[in-house]
C-alpha cells in the first residue's frame, strides 16, 4: 500500500491538523463565534503578507481573487502595463482584454522575468493606473523582481497589483515594506488548505481608488468587503469550514515563524535544483522560483508515460509543463506542508522512473546532491 504523496504546486497537502478541524460540525456564519474566528484570521494573515492593511478573504479560487483586485482598482479605459511570463499572466491579460481597459504587455520568454529597468523605461512613456504582475510564475517557475518594481510605482498613483498565489507563505513578500498596493493568493497553495478561498491585501492607495470606481459586479464588489471586514465579517456567505482550517494552518505557520518558512521553502527548492543538475536534468527556468521547481525532461522521454509512471508506482503526484513548456517539463513544489523527507523522498522516485524508462545516470547522486544542500540549511 502506498501513501499518496502530493508534490503538485497546487493543491498541496493539506496538514492533518487542519483536515480534522475541518472535519468538525459546521456552525452558522452569522454570529458572533463566526466574527470572533474570522478576527484572528484576520490578524494571522495580516502576519503572513507582513501588512497592517486589510487582506480580505473572498469564497472563490485565486482568479476570483484577481478579477476583484482589477476590476475594483482600474477606471473604465485605464491604461494598464501588464508583464507576462507565463499561463497565469496572460490569463490577468485576458481579464484586461475582456474589461476593454488600454493595455500595454512586456512579454518575457517562459522562464525569465521582465526587467525592472524595462518596466521603468515603460513607465516614463505614459501615465499607467495599474502594473499587473505575477510575483511568482507558477507555469514558468520564475520569480519576477517585485520589490524593485514596487519601488517604481509606491510614490506615484499607479495601483501595483501583484499575483502573489506561489508567492505569499512561501517566498518573501513584504507587502507593506516593498509597497506593494494588492497582493493575492489562494488557500491551495503555500496556506496549506483545500482549493476554495482567495486572499487580497488592499493597501490605502488602493482603498482610495476602489471608492471613486463604480463597476457593475455585485459579488466581487471590494468596499463590500471592506465595510464588512470593519466589523469582522464577510458580505456573502462565507466558506466556513475552510476558515476553520484556515485559522489551523496560520497558527501553523506563525508558530514556525514567517521567516522560518521562508527558510525552509528556499532550502528544499535548493536541494531540488542541485539534484535536477547532478542527474544532468537541468533546472528550466534562468530565475528560479523557489515555490516550484521544474525540471527539463530527457530527449525522447513522454510527460505521460513519466509522470504516469511515477504516480502509479510510488503514488508521487508531480506537475506537468504549462503553455509552451507543456510536455517538456515536470514541476516539483516546495510550498506548504513540505519537509526535507518530502523533498528527498520525490527526488529519489524521479531516479527510481528515470532508471526504469533507460535514462542513463549514476543512480543516486540526485539524492546525494541533495542532501549536500540540505546540510548548508541545517547549518545556517
Amino acid at each position: 500500500m502506498n501513501k499518496m504523496r502530493l508534490y503538485t504546486p497546487g493543491p498541496t497537502s493539506v496538514p492533518e491538523e487542519v483536515l480534522l478541524e475541518m472535519a468538525k460540525p459546521v456552525f452558522h456564519h452569522r454570529t458572533q463565534q463566526y466574527k470572533d474566528l474570522f478576527a484572528k484570521v484576520n490578524e494571522g494573515l495580516k502576519y503572513v503578507y507582513q501588512t497592517k492593511n486589510p487582506v480580505l478573504t473572498i469564497s472563490g479560487s485565486g482568479t476570483a481573487g484577481a478579477e476583484m483586485a482589477m476590476i475594483n482598482t482600474i477606471p473604465a479605459n485605464g491604461n494598464v502595463l501588464f508583464l507576462s511570463n507565463g499561463k497565469f499572466a496572460e490569463r490577468w491579460v485576458k481579464i484586461g482584454e475582456r474589461n476593454k481597459w488600454n493595455a500595454t504587455v512586456l512579454k518575457a520568454e517562459y522562464g525569465t522575468a521582465t526587467s525592472v529597468d524595462q518596466v521603468a523605461e515603460t513607465l516614463k512613456q505614459k501615465h499607467y493606473d495599474a502594473v499587473v504582475l505575477v510575483h511568482s510564475e507558477t507555469s514558468a517557475c520564475t520569480v519576477t523582481d517585485l520589490q524593485g518594481i514596487a519601488a517604481l510605482t509606491r510614490n506615484t498613483d499607479t495601483i501595483l497589483i501583484s499575483d502573489g498565489i506561489t508567492a505569499v507563505g512561501a517566498i518573501p513578500v513584504k507587502t507593506d515594506e516593498w509597497g506593494v498596493d494588492v497582493v493575492i493568493t489562494g488557500s491551495q497553495k503555500a496556506l496549506m488548505l483545500p482549493p476554495g478561498l482567495a486572499f487580497i491585501s488592499v493597501s490605502e492607495k488602493a482603498q482610495k481608488k476602489a471608492a471613486t470606481i463604480k463597476q457593475p459586479n455585485l459579488y466581487l464588489d471590494l468596499n463590500s468587503y471592506l465595510k464588512s471586514y470593519n466589523e469582522n465579517d464577510v458580505p456573502w456567505t462565507p466558506a466556513v469550514t475552510l476558515v476553520r482550517g484556515l485559522f489551523v494552518a496560520l497558527n501553523m505557520i506563525q508558530s514556525e515563524t514567517i521567516e522560518g518558512v521562508w527558510k525552509r521553502t528556499s532550502g528544499l527548492a535548493a536541494a531540488t535544483r542541485a539534484a535536477a543538475n547532478a542527474l544532468g536534468l537541468g533546472v528550466f527556468s534562468k530565475q528560479p522560483s523557489d515555490s516550484v521547481t521544474g525540471i527539463n525532461y530527457p530527449p525522447g522521454f513522454t510527460d505521460k508515460e513519466f509522470r504516469g509512471a511515477l504516480r502509479k508506482q510510488l503514488n508521487m503526484n508531480v506537475a506537468a509543463g504549462q503553455g509552451t513548456m507543456e510536455g517538456k517539463m515536470f514541476r516539483i513544489s516546495h510550498m506548504g506542508y513540505v519537509d526535507q523527507a518530502d523533498t528527498l523522498g520525490v527526488i529519489h522516485g524521479v531516479e527510481i522512473i528515470l532508471r526504469q524508462q533507460g535514462y542513463k545516470f549514476e543512480f543516486g547522486a540526485g539524492v546525494a546532491a541533495a542532501h549536500k544542500e540540505l546540510a548548508k540549511l541545517q547549518d545556517k
